[in-house]
C-alpha cells in the first residue's frame, strides 16, 4: 500500500487535538500527498481508529498551505505587475501555438503582456472581494450590537410589510370580487402557469439583479459527504472539537425535510412535496412583482410566498454561517431565529466556505449539484462511509413505479385536464396529453388497461422481462415522444404539484364539491381512489382506521411524483441500463423498474472536474469493485488511482479472528443453499454456539445469511431442545424486521449484560441473533461488553437467481477484463459476500482497549481468494482451526477479565461507562 508520505509535510505539522497515534499520522500524510498530487485515493481506517479526526486534520491542513503558497504566489505577481516587469513566471507564460508561431514577435510579445496584465487585475479584483467579504465577517464576529440592531431592523420592516399587506387585501375585497369561471379563488393556484417554449430561460435563483454582492468567486474548497444526517452532524461536532474549528468556514447542507422552518410546508410530510410546494412559493414571489404591475388589467390573484425567503435575512444568514462553524440542527435554530430560510441562506454561502458538509444524494446527483449551486472545478471531494459507494450512485439512479400508481396517476391527471381545460394554454394540453399517453402505454405493457381498477385485473402472463431501453421505447410505441422535453415539462411547470393540490381537494368525501356538469367528472377521481383503497385491502393489506386510511391516502396522493423519476431514468444511454418489467397477480402488484448498470457515468463527471477525490470508509475490502467498476470505467488514469489502509490501535492479544472448518462432531462446516438446511448443519451451528457461551462473557452476536434462515435456525431448535441450552446461559434476543423495534431490542440486550455483569450467576449476558445487510450489521456498535465475539454463520452470498443480478453479471461479463483468471461476474459475487461480512464482523472492536474475538462458520474462508479480501487488520491476526478442538481451546485463552475490575487498573480510560459507546452512528 502507498503511504504517501513522500509527498506530504511530517507528521508535527498537523495540528491535533491530543497526541495522534502512528497510523493517525501515516493517515494524514498519505491523504496530504493524495490532495497535493492530485490523485484519487481509496482510504481504509477501522472505525475506532480516529478516521474523522484525521481527515478533518490532514485535509484542513493541506487547505491552509495551499492557500497559504497562493497568497505568495497572488503577492509576488501584484508586486512585479506594480512594477511593470513580466508577471508571468515560465511554467505560466503561454505557450507558443501554431497560430502564434508564425507571427512578429511583437504580436507575440503584445498579446503576452495584454494576457499578463489580465491577469493582474483578476486578481486585483478578487483581492478586493476577499478584503471585503474578511472585513464584513470579522465585523459580525467582533460587533454583537450591531447583530442585535440589525435583527431589529429586520423585525421592524417584517411588521411594517404584515400591515402594507393587510391594508391591500382589504382594499382588495370589493363587491365586485366574484369567482372567475365558476372557480373558487383558492382554486387558482392549482392552474398551470403559461409554459412558454422548452427552453425556456433559467429561473432566477432569488437573488436581485443589483444583488452582485454574493456572485463571489468559489474559493478552493472540501466537499465532505457521508451517508446519514446523524453521521455529518457528528462530523461538526469533531470539526468545532478540532484545532481548526474557530478558524474554519464551514457550511452544511441538507435537504429542504431537514432545513425548512417555514411549518406550513413542514406539515406536508413527503420529501417531494415540500420540494414541489418551495418551488411553487418562489415563483410566486417572482412573479408578484409582475402581477402588482399588470393588476389594472386582471383580477390579481392572491399566492402565497414563504415568509423566510427574503434576501436580505438570507445575507445575513449566510454571514452567520460563515462566521462561526454550526451542525444542521444549529443552521435551523438560526433560521428561526433571524426568520430566514437555512436551505438557501446555507446555499448562498458555499463560494466562500472552505469545508462544505453535505449528504451523498447533493453531491452524487448531477441535477441536484447544479441546483444546489455547487462547482466541483479544481476543488477537492472527499467521500466518508464509502463502502456501499456503488450501490448508493446506482440506488439514486434508478426508479420505480407500480401498476396502480401508473393507473391513479392517469386518472387524476385526466380528471384534472377536464376541470380545467378551459384554462389552460395549448402547450400545457400538449404536454398533458403526452404524459396520459405514456402512462397508457406503460400499463399496456404490464398486460392491463389504464382505464379500469388495476387491483381486478389479473395479468395473463406472469414473471420478470428485462430490455434495453430503446428496446422498451420502442416496443411500448413512445419513442417518438422526446422524453428530454417531457421531463423538462413537468419539472419547470411543477405539475405534480398542482395535481397533488387538485387531489387534496378533490380526492376525499370530505372534500367533495357541489355537483355541477363539471363537478360530475371530478367526482370519478373519488370512486377511482376509493376503489383502489378497496382493492388493496382485498390482497390483505392490514386495516387502519378510516380517518388515518383517508389521511395516508391524500398522503401518497400523487403518484406522478414517481413516476417523473422513472422518466426520467428512461433518458440514460441505452447501453447504461436495463428495464424491467415484473408482471405479478395482478396489474397492481406489477411494476415497471429502471436498473442502472454503469454507475461510472454518473460519477465521471466528479473524478473529471475535481483536483481530487478521496474514497473512505472503516471497511473497504475488497476494493476491486471501486477500482474496476467505478473508477477506471469512470475514465481515470490507473496511475492516478491510491490505496491506503492502516492497521488498529488494538494491542494484537486483544482480537482473536478465527476461521472455523469443523465443528465439535467433527462435520464439515459449507453452508451453502444446498447443504445448509441439513438437520446436522444447523444441530452443529447450536453445538458451536453451546460451547462459545458456555466461556464468552458478555454479549455474544450472531449473524445468519438472511432472516429466513435464521428462523428456520430458530425454529429447528426449539424442537431439538438445543435453545433453552442456550438460554440457560444467555438470553436469547432476535432482530426485528421492523426497524422501529430494533432500539427497544437493543435497549434490552443491554440492559441484560449489565445486570448479569453485576449480579454473576448462571446467565452470563445475552446471544444478540442478526441477520448480514439487516438494521445491525451496519452502523451499530457493539463495544465492549455489548460484543465479546462476533459469530458469522455461513458465507451471505446473493441470490444469484435474481434477474437484476444475472443481467449485472452478464453487462460485467461483456465489459470488463477478467481478473485473475475469474470471470467479473464470479468477481462481483464474491466482492458482495466479503464487503457484507466484513461490515458485520467490524461491529466488535471500537476503541483501543477493547478486545473481542471473530468466528467466521465455513472453510471456504479459507481459500486465498476469499481469504484476501477480509480487511488487513483482520486478515493478519485471523488463525485457520481445521477442528473445534483446537479453536476452542485458543477462545478458552482470550483475556476475559471482569470489565469492571479492568477499568479499575486503568481509571483515567475515556471508556469507563460500559454503554456509553452503544450508539447508533
Amino acid at each position: 500500500m502507498e503511504s504517501g508520505a513522500a509527498a506530504g509535510p511530517v507528521a508535527g505539522r498537523f495540528p491535533f487535538p491530543y497526541t495522534p497515534y502512528r497510523i493517525q499520522e501515516q493517515f494524514m500524510e498519505a491523504l496530504y500527498g493524495a490532495l497535493e498530487a492530485g490523485r484519487v485515493g481509496i482510504f481504509e481506517s477501522p472505525t475506532g481508529t480516529g478516521k474523522s479526526l484525521s481527515l478533518i486534520c490532514g485535509a484542513l491542513a493541506w487547505l491552509r498551505d495551499w492557500e497559504e503558497k497562493r497568497r505568495q504566489e497572488e503577492a509576488r505577481l501584484l508586486a512585479l505587475g506594480a512594477g511593470g516587469q513580466e508577471a508571468l513566471s515560465p511554467q505560466q507564460a503561454r505557450p507558443e501555438s501554431a497560430d502564434t508561431a508564425g507571427q512578429p514577435d511583437w504580436v507575440t510579445a503584445f498579446v503576452q503582456k495584454k494576457e499578463e496584465r489580465d491577469i493582474v487585475d483578476r486578481l486585483k479584483e478578487e483581492q478586493i472581494r476577499r478584503k471585503k467579504r474578511e472585513d464584513r465577517l470579522e465585523k459580525i464576529r467582533q460587533n454583537v450590537q450591531l447583530k442585535y440592531a440589525a435583527k431589529r431592523k429586520r423585525c421592524e420592516e417584517d411588521e411594517a410589510k404584515r400591515l402594507l399587506q393587510l391594508s391591500k387585501e382589504a382594499l382588495s375585497q370589493g363587491p365586485g370580487e366574484g369567482a372567475l369561471d365558476q372557480l373558487d379563488h383558492n382554486e387558482e393556484e392549482l392552474i398551470l402557469a403559461e409554459y412558454e417554449s422548452d427552453d425556456e430561460k433559467k429561473v432566477v435563483s432569488g437573488l436581485e439583479e443589483d444583488d452582485d454582492d454574493l456572485e463571489e468567486e468559489h474559493v478552493t474548497k472540501i466537499y465532505y459527504c457521508s451517508r446519514t444526517h446523524s453521521q455529518l452532524s457528528q462530523f461538526v461536532r469533531e470539526v468545532q472539537k478540532s484545532p481548526f474549528g474557530k478558524d474554519t468556514r464551514l457550511v452544511s447542507l441538507g435537504s429542504r425535510q431537514n432545513l425548512c422552518v417555514n411549518e406550513e410546508v413542514r406539515r406536508l410530510g413527503a420529501l417531494q412535496l415540500i420540494n414541489d410546494r418551495c418551488m411553487e412559493m418562489q415563483k410566486n414571489k417572482h412573479e408578484k412583482k409582475s402581477n402588482e404591475e399588470n393588476e389594472g388589467k386582471k383580477r390579481r390573484v392572491s399566492r402565497t410566498v414563504c415568509p423566510f425567503y427574503s434576501f436580505e435575512q438570507m445575507q445575513f444568514l449566510r454571514d452567520e454561517v460563515l462566521v462561526e462553524v454550526k451542525d444542521i440542527e444549529q443552521l435551523v435554530s438560526l433560521g428561526r431565529e433571524t426568520k430566514a430560510c437555512p436551505y438557501y441562506g446555507s446555499r448562498f454561502a458555499i463560494p466562500a466556505a472552505q469545508l462544505v458538509v453535505l449528504p451523498y444524494q447533493m453531491l452524487l446527483h448531477e441535477p441536484t449539484r447544479n441546483a444546489a449551486g455547487i462547482k466541483l472545478k479544481d476543488q477537492v471531494v472527499i467521500i466518508d462511509e464509502a463502502h456501499n459507494l456503488i450501490d448508493t450512485i446506482t440506488c439514486i439512479h434508478s426508479a420505480e413505479v407500480s401498476g396502480s400508481q401508473l393507473c391513479c396517476a392517469h386518472s387524476q391527471l385526466s380528471q384534472y385536464m377536464e376541470r380545467y381545460r378551459k384554462r389552460l394554454k395549448a402547450k400545457n394540453l400538449m404536454y398533458i396529453k403526452q404524459i396520459l399517453y405514456l402512462l397508457e402505454q406503460f400499463v399496456a405493457m404490464l398486460g392491463g388497461n389504464v382505464n379500469q381498477n388495476p387491483g381486478s385485473q389479473a395479468v395473463s402472463q406472469t414473471g420478470t422481462v428485462l430490455k434495453s431501453i430503446n428496446d422498451f421505447l420502442f416496443q411500448s410505441q413512445i419513442d417518438n415522444i422526446n422524453l428530454f422535453k417531457v421531463q423538462r415539462y413537468c419539472e419547470k411547470s411543477l405539475i405534480s404539484r398542482k395535481l397533488f393540490g387538485f387531489v387534496e381537494r378533490y380526492g376525499g368525501p370530505a372534500s367533495a364539491v357541489k355537483t355541477n356538469k363539471e363537478n360530475q367528472k371530478v367526482a370519478g377521481l373519488q370512486d377511482f381512489l376509493l376503489t383502489l383503497q378497496q382493492g388493496s385491502d382485498k390482497e390483505g393489506t392490514p386495516q387502519s382506521s378510516p380517518v388515518e386510511a383517508e389521511h395516508d391516502q391524500l398522503r401518497t396522493a400523487s403518484p406522478l411524483m414517481q413516476i417523473e423519476g422513472f422518466l426520467s431514468a428512461l433518458t440514460n444511454a441505452n447501453q447504461d441500463g436495463r428495464v424491467i418489467l415484473n408482471r405479478q397477480g395482478t396489474v397492481g402488484q406489477s411494476s415497471l423498474k429502471f436498473l442502472l448498470l454503469n454507475p461510472a457515468v454518473h460519477f465521471a463527471k466528479v473524478v473529471e472536474e475535481c483536483r481530487a477525490v478521496i474514497i473512505a470508509g472503516g471497511t473497504m475490502q475488497p476494493v476491486a469493485d471501486f477500482r474496476e467498476q467505478l473508477l477506471c470505467s469512470a475514465g481515470v488514469d490507473p496511475a492516478r488511482i491510491m490505496e491506503f489502509s492502516c492497521g488498529h490501535v488494538i494491542p494484537p492479544e486483544n482480537i482473536l479472528p478465527i476461521i472455523l472448518c469443523s465443528g465439535p462432531s467433527n462435520q464439515q462446516l459449507e453452508f451453502t443453499y444446498q447443504t445448509r438446511d441439513l438437520p446436522q448443519m444447523m444441530d452443529e451451528t447450536g453445538r458451536i454456539l453451546c460451547n462459545l457461551c458456555n466461556v464468552i462473557p458478555g454479549g455474544v452476536v450472531c449473524f445468519f445469511p438472511s432472516y429466513e434462515y435464521e428462523k428456520q435456525v430458530y425454529g429447528h431448535w426449539e424442537k431439538s431442545g438445543l435453545l433453552s441450552r442456550l438460554a440457560a446461559r444467555k438470553k436469547i434476543f432476535q432482530e426485528p424486521k421492523k426497524a422501529n423495534q430494533v432500539d427497544q431490542v437493543l435497549v434490552e440486550y443491554a440492559k441484560c449484560i449489565k445486570r448479569c455483569s453485576q449480579t454473576g450467576g448462571q446467565m452470563t449476558g445475552a446471544l444478540l441473533l442478526s441477520v448480514v445487510g439487516g438494521k445491525m450489521s451496519e452502523g451499530i456498535n457493539f463495544s465492549d461488553d455489548l460484543g465479546r465475539c462476533v459469530i458469522m454463520v455461513g458465507m451471505p452470498y446473493p441470490n444469484i437467481k435474481s434477474p437484476e443480478l444475472q443481467e449485472k453479471m452478464t453487462w460485467l461479463d461483456k465489459t470488463m477484463p477478467r481478473a485473475g483468471g475469474q470471470a467479473p461476474s464470479r468477481v462481483l459475487i464474491e466482492n458482495l459476500c466479503m464487503k457484507a461480512v466484513n461490515q458485520s464482523i467490524g461491529r466488535a472492536i471500537r476503541h483501543q482497549k477493547d478486545f473481542a474475538s471473530i468466528l467466521l462458520l465455513d472453510h471456504r474462508y479459507a481459500r486465498p481468494a476469499i481469504f484476501n479480501k477480509l480487511p488487513q487488520w483482520i486478515r493478519e491476526r485471523t488463525q485457520v482451526k481445521p477442528a473445534f478442538g483446537s479453536a476452542f481451546a485458543e477462545l478458552r485463552k482470550v483475556r476475559t477479565p471482569c470489565i469492571l475490575s479492568c477499568y479499575q487498573h486503568c481509571p483515567h480510560c475515556p471508556h469507563l461507562d460500559l454503554f456509553r459507546d452503544f450508539s447508533l452512528e
